[in-house]
């Protein structure tokens, strides 16, 4: 189950992995370059946007939900039209959407933050069926956004506090109740950044810094680790024909010069996971 390169062009901040179930290909962003990149027939393609974009979801099969650092952006895939569908924090330049995805009854959530990581700049939201609403502040950097395979919980983190939350959801997917604590992190010295989870609600995280993608049981009890050769591993997406590849990002983002030049920093890997993956679902816009 070792990591192979799956693409080898390196990310200054690879994020935001998205298996498109029904074109069955692989997106994911650059964040720092404002790319969105993905593969055709293996052949390496990539689109340019005027402003960070850091993660997508799917509508339906030539158009993605892409969330940049000032909005949410209808994107088609086969003629590179964008629209905007509503505005996110379009008055605070210091400010860009980190990670994303969507839940299982077609909202989408979308974390910011401050361009410099400030501490408590963070920001959850969730769009759904045209509603923008705010569900947590106060998180320095917005991560590890998942939810289990029946929709009734939601995750999330902050990377710099190394800890994960999660939170009960109600049948339209809004959070009912208080979020807890599913995992801590901080004595542990991990960072969880995205994660993802699969058909047995298993949590998988990827952890900057660690060259791994760690899997915790529904229950938070840790069960192993795929390594991953790029030190930053920053986030991990199910695909494949039977959901059964682990796709993970990584960056360059903060490493110092020898780090950097290792060629292993910034590629996007694929692991034979020995697990099945949940296919995303569709937005509802």
């Amino acid at each position: 189950m070792s990591a192979e390169v799956f693409d080898n062009r390196r990310c200054e901040l690879g994020e935001g992995p998205l298996w498109h179930p029904e074109r069955q290909q692989l997106f994911w962003f650059d964040i720092l370059s404002a790319q969105l990149m993905t593969q055709t027939d293996g052949a390496p393609r990539r689109w340019q946007f005027d402003e960070l974009v850091s993660a997508a979801g799917w509508v339906d099969r030539s158009t993605l939900l892409i969330a940049s650092e000032t909005r949410l952006i209808r994107f088609d895939l086969d003629l590179g039209d964008e629209t905007t569908v509503c505005h996110v924090e379009c008055d605070d330049p210091a400010r860009r959407s980190n990670d994303a995805r969507a839940d299982r009854q077609g909202g989408f959530w979308i974390g910011t933050m401050g361009k410099s990581a400030e501490d408590g700049a963070g920001i959850i939201y969730r769009y759904y069926k045209g509603e923008l609403r705010q569900l947590v502040e106060g998180i320095s950097i917005p991560n590890a956004i998942c939810f289990s395979p029946d929709g009734t919980l939601a995750y999330y983190a902050c990377s710099r506090a190394a800890t994960v939350w999660r939170q009960p959801l109600d049948g339209e997917g809004w959070p009912k109740g208080d979020a807890e604590v599913f995992l801590d992190l901080s004595g542990d010295g991990h960072a969880p950044d995205g994660a993802v989870t699969d058909a047995e609600g298993n949590f998988w995280n990827a952890q900057w810094g660690s060259f791994r993608v760690a899997v915790y049981s529904p229950e938070g009890k840790f069960l192993r680790a795929h390594d991953v050769p790029a030190k930053h591993c920053s986030c991990p997406a199910f695909g494949g024909a039977e959901l059964r590849t682990l796709y993970v990002t990584s960056a360059l983002e903060s490493l110092d010069p020898e780090e950097a030049a290792r060629s292993e920093n910034g590629m996007t890997y694929s692991i034979d996971a020995g697990a099945q993956g949940v296919a995303e679902p569709k937005v509802i816009l």
